[in-house]
């Protein structure tokens, strides 16, 4: 038996150490008193690890078995008495204690309800099949209720007893799982296969079940992530993926039957029926699926192994008979995923700490290392975004599918690339592979192998810079950049369609040619979600691309984008409200009216209060902009805390909003306008006041891994500067030490001695035992790894990393923008000079285009 391997992983960490081989800095021999006093390190990362946390509260996590990366996640889909729907979007609700089945596929923390996957719930029932489960609308009868206490969730397991009398105990691989299915003695027994029931329904399904090799096997043809809406409809096919199953039983079945429809079929042993995305029909009623029964008089427990695969039935029997052989147990494969995720999150190797903290950490840590997820089977081939079948690119160890990309690049990619850099690239380069097959477009959110469209702006360019910048280099660099700079540069017939819009717009780079004319995406012409957020997007993008260029020695394509990431003064519209704010505006260049602060007109998922500190890449020029540091950090208190002090957690238009992706930089920009102890206390609090233990533990959806990796960022002390540099701001750390143990690259040491609830503020740092005043981390530690040790306090320092402030990546003499309109503006507030900036070197959309 063997999961994925990750090669080059040599983990093996000694927690106990001879006295007589521990000398201290003085000389002298540790006593035991001094090394019960000093924080160890934890020795099972999996124990600390609550697969539950954010399975409430809109987290959309889900509890069940799965590995790191893996293909297969065997978890349940709850009911709240609609079949073709589930109480949370990933297809399990803690508050909703009723199971209609336990299914293969999911994706961690989607937020778009019905949200995506949750293939083929495999169903133990207690009772004859007397009708035909698709009947069941309400899953009144081929459904159970269960108990939280009768339910266990650990990495790589799940089990859980029903109030049926039923119980399912699974566990996993990559690719494949076992599952022990226990029914009451004397009674009926049947495993329900329900293929074409998955979370967004199907297009086709289909099951054969074969007595005599005692297997079920089929597929289901599904995708379509959010629903039918889709890319604007129903007939959208480019997320279609037909996920192949084979399931291999312990004995022989006493009867068989399938349904389709309201029909029921017993002895029948094949069936197919999707529950129609092609007619738009209600999904109620309709589907098929097929049952095996079991004699318990003398037996009443039932082994399964079921392998997947997204390229065939065959495939997906190689996968099983590689990665589960037939002597396998439950327990021996729950013990190999316990091990491999002891291994997966000794990443971080975190000492001391409160339990309850060390519980948020490694659950945090364990949801960022879900995802990616392998698609590629054990023989190398995968589904493609042309629906054809591939190979794995010359050094490629694993494709990987599932780029939530929006949400990703601002924290999930640059820690996989910082802890995992061999992942990550197997990543890039499944993401250029999938762009190349889609007629070299990036998608910005890939289910599986399929393009969504889904969300704004071109995460893909700060996600691969990111992740290149933190390490990840196996992959083909130059290919993947310079793919990258022609969507950038070159407009694409999508770019003109309303398709799908607002929340799934076709075009990657939405009207690029009128965006590079304008130097901004005009709200009545931009084909997107929303002007002001795309032009932020955007500038981001071109800022990581600039970036990437330098690295990569391309001065031409560095000078020519460079300029592009300061593109969001073009928006930025100083006469609205105090000290100005972000703006959509027309193609003439009128301001988009009405106009609140609070209001999400031209903006996607947010308002504009959070955009306008979108500008990760240009925080001084942000500030200069608002009127100076000062009364930028008096902005950013009050865009934090609500009027009697207290601190803002979400719900208010006016201030940050920690449960949604545009605003989670936020916290860490006191740092580049030289208050770094502000970033130190909004850090700490947001890291207390909204994550935590518990089903609710999260502040909302995960996102594929999202909010669990600014957690980490948080808890370690550490994030990004920009998402598509390596550079590192800092804050202080909630253990008195980590150890980042980086496959393949050196190791990063933060330690903290005095960290604790109290000692919420940076008084001093050291980097390699040398005094750092700087309140970021440079580059080379990323790349040479290093030592840095943090003094805590419970009172703020107000000078420590006041005077050296992170450099900005977009310069004052690096930030022509094309020539704007004329002062056509409706509404009160009139155009002022700041907003049209006129400077040598301007470029219209004809030289951009002549740029690559």
């Amino acid at each position: 038996m063997s999961g994925f391997s990750r090669r080059g992983r040599c983990r093996v960490r000694a927690f106990a150490v001879g006295l007589a081989g521990l000398v201290l800095a003085s000389g002298l021999v540790a006593t035991p008193q001094a090394l019960a006093a000093r924080p160890q390190p934890v020795p099972d990362p999996v124990s600390h690890v609550d697969p539950l946390i954010g399975s409430a509260n809109g987290g959309n996590t889900y509890p069940g078995a799965v590995r790191p990366f893996g293909m297969i996640s065997w978890s349940p889909t709850s009911t709240a008495g609609d079949q073709t729907n589930t109480a949370a979007a990933n297809g399990y609700s803690h508050n909703t204690t009723r199971v209609r089945g336990f299914s293969l596929t999911h994706v961690n923390g989607a937020g778009c309800h019905p949200g995506a996957a949750g293939d083929v719930p495999i169903m133990p029932f207690v009772g004859e099949v007397t009708s035909s489960p698709t009947a069941d609308v309400r899953d009144q009868v081929y459904a159970s209720d269960f108990r939280h206490e009768d339910e266990t969730a650990t990495p790589g397991r799940y089990t859980v007893a029903l109030a049926s009398g039923a119980s399912a105990d699974l566990a996993v691989t990559t690719r494949a799982g076992i599952g022990d299915f226990a029914f009451p003695r004397g009674k009926p027994a049947a495993l329900l296969f329900r293929t074409s029931n998955s979370l967004n329904g199907s297009e086709d399904a289909e099951i054969t079940i074969d007595p005599a090799a005692r297997t079920v096997s089929g597929s289901v043809l599904t995708g379509a992530f959010c629903g039918r809406r889709a890319n604007g409809g129903a007939n959208n096919k480019k997320t279609y993926y037909r996920l192949h199953f084979t399931a291999a039983f312990d004995r022989p079945f006493a009867g068989t039957g399938t349904w389709r429809d309201g029909a029921l079929n017993p002895g029948a042993t094949t069936a197919s029926g999707g529950e129609g995305y092609e007619t738009g029909a209600a999904r109620q009623g309709r589907g098929s699926g097929g049952y095996v029964t079991f004699d318990t008089t003398t037996d009443t427990d039932v082994r399964v192994r079921v392998g997947i695969s997204y390229t065939s039935a065959e495939a997906a029997r190689r996968n099983l008979d590689h990665e589960i052989g037939r002597a396998a147990t439950t327990d021996r494969v729950a013990a190999d995923a316990r091990r491999e995720w002891n291994r997966q999150l000794r990443a971080v190797e975190v000492s001391g700490g409160t339990d309850d903290l060390r519980t948020t950490f490694y659950t945090a840590l364990y949801h960022a290392f879900l995802q990616p997820n392998v698609t590629s089977d054990v023989a190398g081939t995968y589904l493609g975004s042309d629906r054809e079948i591939h190979r794995l690119e010359r050094g490629q160890r694993a494709q990987y599918g599932n780029f939530s990309g929006w949400d990703q690049y601002r924290a999930h990619t640059q820690l996989l690339a910082l802890l995992e850099p061999e992942v990550a690239s197997d990543y890039a380069q499944s993401l250029l592979n999938l762009a190349e097959q889609n007629g070299g477009v990036w998608d910005r959110w890939v289910h599986v192998n399929g393009p969504t469209h889904v969300m704004t702006g071109d995460p893909s360019a700060p996600a691969l810079a990111g992740m290149h910048a933190m390490g990840a280099e196996d992959f083909d660099v130059r290919g993947a950049f310079d793919s990258l700079v022609r969507q950038a540069t070159t407009p694409h017939p999508d770019g003109l369609s309303d398709r799908g819009c607002p929340g799934q717009c076709e075009g990657q780079r939405p009207n690029l040619a009128e965006h590079l004319r304008l130097g901004y995406a005009p709200q009545d012409t931009c084909h997107c979600w929303g002007g002001a957020a795309e032009t932020l997007e955007a500038a981001v993008a071109d800022a990581a691309l600039a970036d990437w260029a330098g690295k990569l020695g391309r001065a031409d394509v560095r000078a020519a984008l460079l300029p592009r990431a300061s593109w969001w003064r073009n928006t930025f519209n100083p006469s609205a409200g105090d000290t100005g704010y972000q703006q959509a505006r027309a193609a003439d260049g009128a301001w988009t009216w009405p106009f609140s602060p609070s209001s999400d007109l031209g903006f996607a998922q947010g308002t504009s209060s959070t955009y306008t500190w979108m500008v990760p890449q240009d925080v001084s020029g942000l500030a200069a902009a608002m009127g100076g540091r000062d009364r930028a950090i008096t902005r950013l208190d009050a865009f934090f805390r609500r009027p009697d002090g207290s601190w803002a957690t979400g719900g208010d238009g006016l201030r940050y909003d920690p449960t949604n992706e545009p605003g989670i930089h936020t916290p860490w920009l006191y740092n580049a306008l030289g208050a770094p102890w502000k970033t130190q206390e909004t850090v700490r609090a947001m890291a207390s006041l909204v994550y935590g233990t518990g089903p609710g533990g999260l502040p909302g959806n995960d996102d594929l891994g999202t909010m669990s990796a600014w957690y980490a960022f948080a808890a370690l002390g550490i994030y990004p500067q920009t998402p598509s540099r390596a550079e590192l701001l800092l804050s202080s750390p909630l253990f008195p030490k980590a150890v980042l143990h980086r496959d393949g690259a050196p190791d990063i040491t933060i330690t903290a001695p005095n960290a604790s609830a109290e000692n919420v503020y940076v008084r001093g740092a050291k980097l390699d035992g040398r005094a750092h005043d700087r309140s970021w981390l440079p580059e080379s530690v990323v790349r040479h790894g290093g030592a840095v040790t943090i003094d805590v306090a419970p009172t703020p320092n107000p000078t420590w990393g006041a005077g050296d402030l992170p450099v900005d990546h977009v310069t004052p003499a690096a930030t022509p923008v094309p020539n704007l309109p004329g002062p056509r503006f409706a509404g009160r507030v009139p155009a002022t000079a700041s907003t049209r900036h006129r400077v040598d070197g301007t470029a219209d959309g004809r030289t951009a285009r002549l740029w690559w």
